[in-house]
């Protein structure tokens, strides 16, 4: 209360600055108030450190890669007209399955049936003709020469060629489904005049569902084809769909750098749609690595290193960090599992200390209060610890 006030204001208190040194002072023999007793910190050769411990665990380790990709019917296909006419009828139902074959539109077709009937009369009579020129030849007819034969024949060949023609302009009024799937939504409507590669309508077969997305270039090591893929989307909430990857690029993207990744995912249920956000995972598994609290590192010029204990001292050994978790962290050190390693108290340790192990909450759970006390009590840096 009185450091740096002058010795007039003290006298003028009444405080007996004599009386103050010796309370400070304290008994006779004794420290001044706030010296710690028992020489320098650390200066017995006999103190013990109290320092918390935890067996070395084996863990693997998981490298989980996200992305978010964009799903797609693993077949799909438009419907378009390849020919030009008006709509007589229709066959599209929204969201409706259709088999591959289905009639979806029907043109008007009167023009290509009469064109049909034409091609098939002429062919007929250009059969007849082969016919009756073949008798003729057969029974000695000298007017009907080998090239008179073979123009028949020619005739023949070029009915038969119209009628083909006149059939596919006619099934060409038919618009057909290409697959089996799932019907879009479609606006054509009964009476409409169709153009040439107008498309009527989409079809997908939802049964698979290809996800595309992106992973960063240091994923390569672990693409291959046919590994699982875990996939969420927000319209399933809690819902994980596994699937497998079918195919990658093979070139890393030269602005993103990143690298195209498909994979399929099976949906028999229908309860994907094609076009569904997908939050896709890749996990990847480590061998089982040794794995400490972060709090269990410490550095020095060599580098990193944990310190463990042997016969009730501490022994520090080198340790490479290979993976950061959170407090967890997988190292690569020679130490066999289930060694004790100090967790908490290892900044304070020299090679060789003594200490007092205290359990850590891995490997024993909360210790008594006795023990944690006795721990304490062998501290140094504690006034009047016993040495």
């Amino acid at each position: 209360m009185t450091f740096g006030v002058p010795a007039g204001i003290k006298a003028s208190l009444g405080i007996d600055q004599a009386a103050v040194s010796d309370a400070n002072r304290g008994p006779a023999g004794a420290p001044p108030n706030g010296a710690r007793g028992g020489g320098p910190r650390g200066g017995n050769a006999a103190s013990v450190t109290a320092v918390v411990v935890t067996p070395l665990e084996m863990q693997p380790y998981e490298d989980v890669l996200r992305a978010i990709g964009s799903a797609s019917a693993w077949r799909s296909a438009y419907v378009v007209s390849d020919v030009s006419g008006e709509v007589i009828e229709i066959n599209l139902p929204a969201n409706q399955k259709v088999a591959a074959g289905d009639v979806l539109v029907q043109l008007d077709a009167r023009t290509e049936v009469l064109n049909l009937e034409i091609a098939q009369a002429e062919l007929t009579q250009a059969r007849d003709t082969v016919q009756r020129y073949e008798r003729l030849q057969l029974n000695g007819n000298s007017t009907i020469t080998d090239v008179t034969l073979s123009d028949a024949r020619v005739a023949q060949r070029l009915a038969e060629a119209a009628v083909g023609l006149a059939e596919v302009a006619l099934e060409d009024r038919t618009l057909r489904a290409p697959i089996a799937g799932k019907l879009g939504l479609s606006e054509v409507e009964v009476g409409d005049i169709l153009s040439a590669e107008t498309v009527i309508v989409t079809i997908d077969d939802s049964q698979a569902l290809e996800v595309e997305f992106e992973l960063p270039e240091r994923s390569i090591a672990l693409l291959e084809t046919g590994r699982t893929i875990l996939a969420s989307t927000p319209s399933l909430t809690g819902r994980i769909f596994e699937g497998e990857i079918t195919s990658f690029d093979s070139r890393i993207d030269s602005v993103t750098r990143s690298v195209t990744v498909q994979a399929r995912i099976e949906n028999p249920d229908g309860l994907l749609w094609p076009g569904m956000t997908m939050s896709v995972r890749l996990i990847q598994q480590s061998d089982p690595l040794a794995v400490l609290p972060a709090t269990a590192i410490t550095w020095s010029r060599n580098g990193s290193n944990i310190w463990i204990e042997r016969d009730g001292h501490a022994e520090p050994v080198a340790a490479t960090i290979l993976f950061r978790r959170g407090d967890r962290v997988w190292i690569d050190a020679d130490v066999p599992m289930g060694t004790r390693v100090v967790t908490e108290g290892a900044q304070k340790l020299r090679a060789g200390t003594r200490i007092a192990a205290v359990q850590g909450p891995q490997e024993g759970g909360p210790q008594p209060a006795s023990e944690i006390g006795e721990a304490e009590t062998a501290r140094p840096d504690r006034p009047g610890a016993p040495t």
